[in-house]
C-alpha cells in the first residue's frame, strides 16, 4: 500500500488511487521536446474515492469544474516544467490544493436585520422622490 497523501486535517488520500502517465509537452525545448515525454497527465477517479466524505466530492465536483470529466475523473496536466520529477509533484501539488479547498465546509450564512439609520434614509429618499413625482403630475400656470 503507497504512503497516504495529506490534504487536511484528518483527511487523505492513498497514492494508489491517483494515476499518472507521461506525456510529451508541448512549447519550447529544443530538440529534446519531441523525444522526452516530461508531462504529466494525472487522473484520480472522485466518484470511486473511499478516502473522501460525499460532501467534500461533491465540493470538489464544482471546483474542478472542466477538469472533470463525466466519468468523474479529475484529470491534470501539468507541463510547466522540463522534468518530469517536477512536473509530477506540480501536478500532485494542485490536485492537494483543489481537495483541500473543497475539505473546508462553506460559511454558513446568517441573516442580519437593516439598521434604524439606514431604514430612515430609505424612507427619506422614499419621500424626496414622491415630491418630485407629485410635482409632476400638475399642470403649470399661465398666469
Amino acid at each position: 500500500m503507497s504512503e497516504p497523501i495529506a490534504l487536511a486535517r484528518g483527511l487523505s488520500i492513498d497514492a494508489s488511487e491517483l494515476s499518472l502517465s507521461f506525456i510529451r509537452a508541448s512549447g519550447p525545448g529544443g530538440q529534446n521536446v519531441n523525444k522526452v515525454s516530461s508531462a504529466v497527465q494525472l487522473r484520480f477517479n472522485l466518484d470511486a474515492s473511499p478516502s473522501l466524505p460525499g460532501p467534500v466530492k461533491a465540493r470538489a465536483r464544482v471546483l474542478a469544474g472542466s477538469r472533470l470529466t463525466t466519468e468523474g475523473e479529475i484529470v491534470l496536466t501539468a507541463d510547466r516544467f522540463r522534468t518530469q520529477v517536477q512536473n509530477r509533484q506540480d501536478a500532485i501539488g494542485r490536485l492537494v490544493a483543489l481537495l483541500s479547498e473543497a475539505a473546508i465546509p462553506p460559511k454558513p450564512r446568517r441573516a442580519t436585520r437593516h439598521t434604524l439609520a439606514s431604514k430612515r434614509r430609505r424612507m427619506d429618499e422614499k419621500s424626496k422622490r414622491g415630491g418630485v413625482k407629485q410635482l409632476r403630475t400638475s399642470k403649470p400656470s399661465f398666469d
